[in-house]
C-alpha cells in the first residue's frame, strides 16, 4: 500500500487554532453548500418537478463526498478540538444538529412523493388488471372469480416523458 488513494486516505488531524477554525468554517461551509442543494431538492420534489431534483445528483454527491471527508478529519481532531477549542467544537454540534434537522425534513418530503408515486403506480396497475379480467358467470349464475395471477399482465412504465 505505498500509493493510497486519496479518496480513501485518512485526512491528518489539526495541529493548531488556526487549523481548526479553518476545518470549521469549511465544514460549516459544505453544510451550507449541502443543505441548498438539498433545500433546492425538496422544493423540486414538493412542485412535481422530479426530474429537475434528480439533475442536482452530481452536486449533492460531490458536496457529500466533501462533507464526509471534513467529518473525518473532524472525528481524527476531536481530542485536539476538545483541549484546545472546546467552543469551536460546541459551535460545530449546535450548527450540525441544525443541519441534520434539515435533512431529516427533505427525507421526509423525498419518503412522501416515494409512497405517493407508488401507491399511483400500484393504483394504476390494479385498474389494468381489474379491466383485463375476463367478466363471467357460473351455472348457479354466481360472478366467476378468475385466477388473477393467471390472468395478470406486467405493467411497462417508460421514464421518459
Amino acid at each position: 500500500m505505498n500509493n493510497p488513494n486519496p479518496q480513501t486516505a485518512r485526512p491528518a488531524p489539526v495541529a493548531s487554532p488556526a487549523e481548526a477554525r479553518r476545518l470549521a468554517e469549511g465544514l460549516i461551509d459544505i453544510m451550507t453548500t449541502l443543505l441548498g442543494i438539498v433545500e433546492q431538492e425538496t422544493e423540486m420534489v414538493r412542485a412535481g418537478k422530479v426530474r429537475e431534483a434528480i439533475a442536482l445528483e452530481a452536486q449533492k454527491s460531490e458536496a457529500s463526498r466533501h462533507y464526509m471527508q471534513s467529518v473525518t478529519q473532524l472525528k481524527n481532531s476531536r481530542d485536539y478540538l476538545r483541549q484546545s477549542t472546546p467552543d469551536l467544537l460546541a459551535a460545530l454540534h449546535r450548527h450540525h444538529d441544525v443541519f441534520h434537522a434539515m435533512l431529516q425534513v427533505n427525507l421526509t418530503v423525498l419518503a412522501t412523493a416515494h409512497a405517493v408515486s407508488e401507491g399511483i403506480v400500484r393504483g394504476v396497475s390494479g385498474e389494468i388488471q381489474r379491466r383485463n379480467m375476463p367478466n363471467g358467470y357460473t351455472a348457479a349464475g354466481q360472478r366467476a372469480m378468475p385466477n388473477a395471477s393467471r390472468n395478470a399482465a406486467p405493467l411497462a412504465i417508460s421514464r421518459v416523458l
